[in-house]
């Protein structure tokens, strides 16, 4: 078996990376650079490539800073220390943080599809998930399984009747429960990156969402982060 991973450097596109080659794929790893200001998360995802002995790592280019939109891409200030992150009022309420990049997930997944074409691939690999996550809609179950069904009618594959799947492993896991995973998988966190706003040293801030989530899931899961802030 075959599959494209969206591999972005982080923990948890690490972790869901390893649990698909446990699971008896091979890995083609895709990194989408777009324009993120966090450009540090590049430099992981190479290292994570390696460590999960991809079959071959392509990135790309899609420079969707030029659209804006978001303040992963320099449009105002990534937001830090949210009270809505600790409360999940702002989940509720339908909040969606500036940190979203409009059509990421959708961009990126229809980017792995081609490729999964071409790689004669049998499914796709996306570390989202559902339940510690900071307010994206293309993180939801309900997004993937459309994207599943669209990959089903707009592919030669999908139309020969060889569709697809969309394999979020992490979807219904705690930040939490994805560290212990990776931990089981005896993943090395120390190669990758998840900060919104590092310093210029590649240094993790500590207080973007995406800090506060990966601190919060150590501190749960009883681990020490081997990237220190």
């Amino acid at each position: 078996m075959k599959a494209v991973v969206l591999l972005s450097g982080g923990l948890d596109s690490y972790t869901a990376a390893a649990a698909a080659r446990r699971d008896g794929y091979e890995l083609f790893a895709l990194t989408v650079s777009y324009g993120q200001t966090h450009v540090r998360e590049l430099e992981s995802s190479r290292a994570v490539a390696s460590a999960l002995g991809v079959s071959r790592h392509i990135e790309l280019d899609v420079n969707l800073a030029a659209f804006g939109g978001s303040s992963l891409v320099g449009v105002g200030a990534v937001p830090k220390d949210r009270a809505e992150l600790e409360s999940n009022a702002g989940r509720s309420a339908g909040e969606i943080p500036s940190t979203y990049v409009p059509a990421r997930n959708t961009i990126f997944l229809s980017l792995a599809l081609a490729w999964a074409e071409v790689t004669g691939s049998d499914a796709i690999v996306i570390g989202v998930n559902a339940l510690d996550y900071s307010g994206y809609p293309d993180c939801r179950p309900e997004y993937l399984d459309a994207f599943a069904r669209l990959a089903s009618l707009a592919t030669r594959a999908g139309v020969e009747g060889r569709p697809f799947r969309v394999l979020a492993p992490l979807l219904h896991l705690s930040k939490a429960d994805i560290i212990r995973l990776g931990m089981e998988l005896g993943l090395d966190y120390g190669l990758t990156h998840s900060c919104y706003a590092p310093a210029a040293d590649g240094r993790a801030c500590g207080h973007c969402d995406s800090c506060r989530l990966r601190a919060k899931g150590f501190a749960e899961a009883g681990f020490k982060d081997p990237v220190t802030t």
